[in-house]
């Protein structure tokens, strides 16, 4: 029986999330702050050790063996840096030396927000018992991993399958990360907002302007609302079907917030996938939402780790 346990970070442009988490993927203990994603390098660390001390406060602190951490990205698993888009004040920052000085030396492991989700959909979610899979994180950014013969394949870095930012616009809107029409700029939730503010949308008397209330607005039926998420879904599509030409995937699973839309997303996105994933070999691509909702980051972050990764790798 698995007695150990691993305590795993999710770590993103809106929240950080913190948890100890069994061999079974059963979260024992959890704590969260929000990121203050615009404040500099220290003080987003800074709530990153708030979270680990009050998962150390615990009783089954002492059980724990190692960290995982699941981090918005580019990550570098190899240097255990991270650069997330969305946090500016992290430029090379040095994730896993800081962790591991706050965490009392624990072994720490590295892979994107993406990677991680992946491993936990692989694992125990909709992407169990397929050998060969895209996840994406559709929420503040867009990120993603890849099952690859029946394996997680994070890559050298730790940033494989890294699909939202990938141009699917070749004139598009320039991309915080440095480049132009980015899936991201199109589909996070943030740009779903702004593109729908943009073209007139408003919001109701609450004053909630955020993609979960254009989400509310296209479901009733509002026409701005509606055309802001099948230019996501568009964006995502093009993105899903060269995945599936250059890997051969047949299924892509996609969660995070903009991913809870349900078929005010996923109506389009599958229409508009059937004009692009043409080719023969690809024509079998199904698209479903993820299954581990909100604790996919940190049960994806704990398998990277459990059981000398055989949890990340399905076994």
């Amino acid at each position: 029986m698995q007695t150990d346990l691993v305590a795993a970070l999710d770590i993103g442009g809106t929240k950080i999330a913190g948890g100890l988490v069994d061999g079974r993927g059963t979260i024992l203990v959890r704590a969260q702050r929000p990121t203050p994603a615009q404040e500099d390098g220290d003080t987003v660390m800074r709530a990153v050790e708030e979270v680990i001390g009050e998962l150390a406060a615990s009783p089954l602190w002492g059980r724990a063996r190692a960290i995982g951490i699941g981090s918005a990205g580019p990550v570098d698993a190899s240097a255990g840096t991270v650069s997330p888009v969305n946090v500016p004040g992290w430029r090379g920052f040095p994730l896993v030396e800081r962790v591991r000085a706050a965490a009392g030396d624990l072994p720490v492991t590295l892979i994107g927000d993406g990677v991680a989700i992946t491993a936990a959909e692989h694992w125990q979610g909709a992407a169990r018992g397929h050998d060969n899979a895209l996840c994406m994180v559709v929420s503040t950014g867009v990120g993603g991993g890849l099952v690859l013969d029946g394996r997680l394949r994070p890559g050298p870095t730790g940033n494989a399958g890294h699909i939202g930012h990938i141009s699917v616009d070749l004139d598009g809107d320039p991309c915080p990360c440095g480049s132009r029409g980015c899936v991201e700029r199109l589909a996070s939730g943030p740009n779903i907002a702004r593109r729908a503010l943009e073209n007139g949308w408003r919001p109701g008397p609450d004053g909630d302007d955020s993609a979960v209330a254009v989400a509310a607005a296209a479901r009733a039926g509002d026409p701005v609302a509606v055309a802001s998420f099948e230019r996501a879904a568009q964006a995502l599509a093009a993105a899903i079907a060269s995945a599936a030409s250059l890997m051969e995937i047949d299924i892509a699973v996609i969660g995070g917030g903009v991913g809870t839309a349900g078929e005010v997303l996923f109506g389009p996105l599958r229409k508009i996938l059937d004009e692009y994933a043409t080719l023969s070999f690809v024509r079998r691509l199904t698209v479903v939402p993820a299954r581990m909702g909100t604790d996919a980051g940190l049960v994806g972050a704990a398998a990277a780790v459990l059981a000398g990764g055989a949890a990340a790798a399905g076994v």
